[in-house]
């Protein structure tokens, strides 16, 4: 009977503790609850204020998830020290300290890009909808996340790009403002009248829809002495985004071609002699079909 009275004895003792430490797990639990409830209202209170500033929307929602888990912490934090007296304020924080560490080796690339994503998500430079250039990559930015930024290319493919490599590496970003400029090459033959035609590309460029002559000057210059032509650099200003830039060099390109060809300006391409140091035998080939005369 020796075993049956320590286990009963044991399991007494482990009931008198239990019965001990009720009151405590219930104002742990009634902490917990209480913990739960703020967040939720914090989390409401925070969207409708942040919902008034001009952050992004991906920002907004890190800086509720912020709120909600610092509620979080100190809440359980307070439940732990009143359901476990021996807890002291300073273990937990020293505990919390080592394992913050410990996770922030063990997913340093993660919160490299997180770090790098609120950074991103704080400046006004890169909106949605921009066209951006990084390391080789382009296109129209889709979404900006805090540990990513969406972009689709041209040719429609979606690429994923870390937020550390838009924030370690040069950024273009091509629609930072609505108007671009762009320069495409035109020669024209020696024997034509420079002044002549720097006015007759001018006044074509001008007089295109895609050109943007209002407010940015079309510029015309003879930029230097080719193989077969005298060259010009013409420059003009139109949208900013890559369809705009193609859409108006297809429309100049085809306007200075038919404005110099009406005006009689030759557009020269290049001319190649050929020099032989012996004569060349030139032998006449009779067609089988035929008969000598």
């Amino acid at each position: 009977m020796e075993p049956l009275n320590i286990l009963v004895n044991q399991l007494q003792g482990i009931a008198r503790g239990a019965v001990e430490v009720m009151p405590q797990l219930l104002i742990a639990l009634v902490i917990v609850v209480i913990t739960y409830a703020f967040a939720k209202l914090a989390k409401s209170i925070s969207k409708r204020i942040l919902q008034k500033t001009k952050l992004r929307k991906s920002l907004i929602n890190l800086l509720i998830l912020f709120s909600s888990i610092t509620i979080w912490i100190i809440g359980l934090m307070i439940a732990a020290i009143i359901a476990f007296p021996g807890l002291t304020p300073t273990k937990m924080l020293a505990g919390l300290g080592i394992g913050s560490v410990a996770i922030g080796f063990a997913f340093k690339d993660i919160f490299e890009n997180f770090l790098a994503g609120i950074i991103i998500l704080l400046r006004k430079e890169m909106r949605i909808n921009d066209v951006i250039a990084c390391e080789g990559y382009e296109g129209t930015v889709e979404s900006i996340l805090v540990r990513e930024t969406h972009i689709r290319q041209p040719d429609g493919e979606l690429v994923i790009l870390p937020n550390s490599m838009l924030f370690k590496n040069p950024l273009t970003i091509r629609t930072d403002i609505e108007q671009r400029r762009t320069t495409i090459i035109c020669g024209v033959a020696y024997g034509e009248n420079v002044d002549n035609a720097r006015s007759v590309i001018k006044e074509a460029v001008t007089a295109c829809k895609t050109v943007i002559s209002d407010s940015r000057p079309v510029q015309i210059f003879a930029n230097e002495f080719a193989n077969s032509s005298i060259n010009f650099e013409v420059t003009w200003w139109t949208g900013s985004k890559p369809v705009n830039i193609r859409e108006s060099r297809d429309e100049v390109i085809a306007a200075v071609k038919s404005a110099l060809d009406k005006s009689g300006i030759e557009i020269p391409f290049p001319y190649r002699t050929l020099t032989f140091n012996q004569p060349i035998r030139v032998q006449t080939v009779q067609n089988k079909d035929e008969s000598p005369e």
